[in-house]
């Protein structure tokens, strides 16, 4: 098989101070100056349904962004397997065993390069079960640690995929990092339930190539992903398949900019810092804590007739 071209690098130290009303991220005044700082690749190339080829691909990029000093590499929803309904027709085609030698040699250039990884694939369940459409998590030892599995799996996803059941956090150099998958954007109640959890980085895979002209997908996806990184102070890395008609991969700050972007339908590797350290405008965060409590609102509440009074002027 042909290798795959080295694919286009950005590499994008995105580090932004603000002024002013700026607020510290929690506890960095008390954090090891050691800890609480990684360096980021988020990865994209197009993915399609030869297992082989993408393989070559993810360990491709895992090389690139090893030598960029990246120690953390996320790529997309069903990067290595593919995307049924879209890549392939249907599960029933799916090569096990050379997703099974294809993870194998991800796992041995994991250990070699001494990196995370977050891998998209397809989870294989017993009996008449449906796959799970998941995210390894890979050590440096080059072992799967975890495994998130798509919780919210949209109407054509279920006669592919079986839906999972819980939220996946692990911890690189002090950061604690989350994982979703596409769909999931659209229930802010799991970055909420991640925040609670004390995620600071989201991982957040996507399959959106192959769009329809027209699709909405390439305007609403990753602003959604902007205003949950501001609402919930965290670092997102979105990614996403570069085959044609696709948006492109962005590393989102947490005070909900777009610190640094790949380009649209093309591959490449962009290398982001996450730097807990850093100070980013956080206009909700003196009241954050309470809300996650429950308490919606700030301040005290009053003992007043004329507040509880709602039809009076």
């Amino acid at each position: 098989m042909q290798r795959p071209p080295i694919a286009r690098t950005t590499t994008l130290i995105a580090v932004l101070a603000t002024l002013a009303s700026c607020v510290p991220a929690a506890g960095a005044e008390d954090a090891d100056e050691s800890d609480g700082v990684l360096r980021l690749a988020t990865c994209q190339f197009p993915v399609s349904d030869d297992i082989r080829s993408n393989g070559e691909w993810i360990r491709s990029q895992m090389r690139q962004a090893s030598d960029e000093g990246a120690n953390l590499i996320h790529f997309p929803e069903c990067a290595l397997s593919g995307y049924a309904g879209v890549d392939l027709p249907s599960i029933d085609g799916l090569d096990w065993d050379a997703l099974h030698s294809e993870t194998e040699a991800i796992l041995a250039t994991a250990r070699d390069l001494g990196v995370w990884v977050v891998l998209g694939s397809t989870h294989r369940l017993g009996g008449d079960h449906r796959p799970h459409n998941s995210l390894y998590v890979i050590n440096p030892e080059g072992r799967i640690v975890d495994r998130y599995d798509k919780r919210f799996c949209t109407a054509g996803d279920l006669e592919h995929y079986s839906p999972g059941d819980h939220f996946v956090t692990f911890e690189v150099d002090g950061v604690r990092c989350g994982l979703l998958i596409c769909y999931d954007i659209r229930f802010p109640e799991l970055y909420r339930e991640y925040s609670k959890l004390g995620v600071r980085l989201m991982l957040h895979s996507f399959y959106n190539a192959r769009q329809k002209p027209g699709s909405i997908h390439p305007e609403i996806m990753p602003v959604t992903a902007r205003a949950y990184a501001g609402v919930n102070n965290m670092f997102v890395s979105i990614n996403n398949s570069s085959a044609p008609r696709s948006w492109p991969s962005r590393f989102i700050t947490p005070d909900g900019l777009v610190g640094a972007r790949l380009p649209t339908d093309e591959p490449g590797v962009m290398v982001n810092v996450v730097d807990l350290h850093e100070p980013y405008y956080d206009a909700s965060g003196p009241f954050r804590p309470d809300a996650l409590r429950g308490k919606l609102n700030s301040g005290e509440a009053v003992d007043d007739p004329r507040s509880e009074d709602r039809t009076s002027y």
